[in-house]
């Protein structure tokens, strides 16, 4: 995946001059007028689609091979609500899959469950990819082995509490697997929580968590059957419009279903907005195991642990 990923980075330009429509193939220099096109094009193969500027109402399902998705311009490539199978603007069921420079806004579907990204096989890599004005960011469904690497992305005015089926989160991984994020901005939700994960072990580290816009928003992140991993280095601010502001980080509030034994919270720094008057709690744990807390910057009316039956 690492090599799939240099590739759609060295690709000059001029492999997308040679197409003729806005989704590329870099491999062939092949161009397509239709997302869809351009990932059956790969196929059961590796290739990287090469996405040039502009405002696209496309999606597309990957049911095979390893497809990345790349902005030429990273930023400027912006898929503006495009939704497959009533899921999500890229529904992934290859055996791997990046994304890289893209933007995903205004997902939305009838059950209130749509995502800019759906990872229903395989891992995923994102990097400097912004997820808004959406249902969800990302979704992931159950897997043991999966892994989810986020990397320098945006989650911003995500999440929503109106589906019968209950909340989207701005990302939202499933059962087992692997969740790594790292310098990414989560900001102004509209429900629910800002990362809810059930993944096994988890790595968050050194990203923001602002909330001063949110509104009717829960946990900042949520480790829903508890998790191993660390959580280090981020920066929390909890906003006043607030379904739930009992805590910051949540451990196994749902289930026991991971350990969460030797669980590192270390290194963060918590705070509440102006403005705000309630009292919260920096961690909840329902686990009833040995976590390493320490080393936490944590402002006024904030208490390091809460634990919970």
């Amino acid at each position: 995946m690492k090599k799939l990923i240099l590739a759609a980075a060295l690709l000059s330009a001029s492999a997308f001059a040679q197409g003729s429509g806005p989704f590329t193939v870099a491999e062939t220099g092949r161009g397509f007028f239709r997302l869809q096109d351009a990932v059956n094009a790969i196929g059961g193969g590796d290739g990287t689609i090469r996405i040039a500027p502009g405002t696209y109402k496309d999606c597309a399902i990957v049911s095979d091979g390893r497809v990345a998705f790349a902005a030429v311009t990273a930023g400027t490539a912006i898929f503006d609500g495009g939704v497959c199978e009533g899921k999500a603007t890229l529904v992934l069921r290859g055996r791997d899959a990046a994304v890289d420079g893209l933007v995903f806004r205004g997902v939305t579907v009838p059950d209130h469950n749509g995502a800019g990204i759906r990872l229903e096989k395989g891992n995923l890599t994102v990097t400097g990819t912004a997820f808004r004005d959406s249902e969800q960011g990302i979704l992931t469904t159950d897997d043991p082995a999966q892994v989810l690497t986020v990397r320098r992305s945006t989650f911003s005015g995500l999440g929503t509490c109106e589906g019968a089926g209950g909340c989207a989160h701005g990302l939202y991984t499933g059962t087992g697997g692997t969740l790594e994020l790292t310098n990414n901005r989560f900001e102004r939700g509209r429900g629910g929580h800002y990362a809810k994960a059930r993944a096994r072990r988890v790595t968050i580290v050194d990203n923001s968590f602002d909330d001063t816009q949110g509104k009717a928003t829960n946990y900042m992140i949520d480790l829903s059957s508890g998790a191993t991993g660390r959580i280090v280095g981020n920066e929390f601010v909890m906003g006043k419009d607030k379904e739930n502001h009992s805590a910051f980080i949540t451990v196994a509030p749902e289930a026991r279903t991971n350990p969460s034994a030797g669980l590192v919270i270390t290194g963060n720094r918590a705070s509440l907005a102006p403005g705000v008057s309630w009292p919260s709690n920096f961690v909840a744990d329902w686990s009833h195991e040995p976590l390493k807390i320490s080393g936490n910057q944590l402002g006024k009316g904030i208490t390091l642990l809460d634990v919970r039956n």
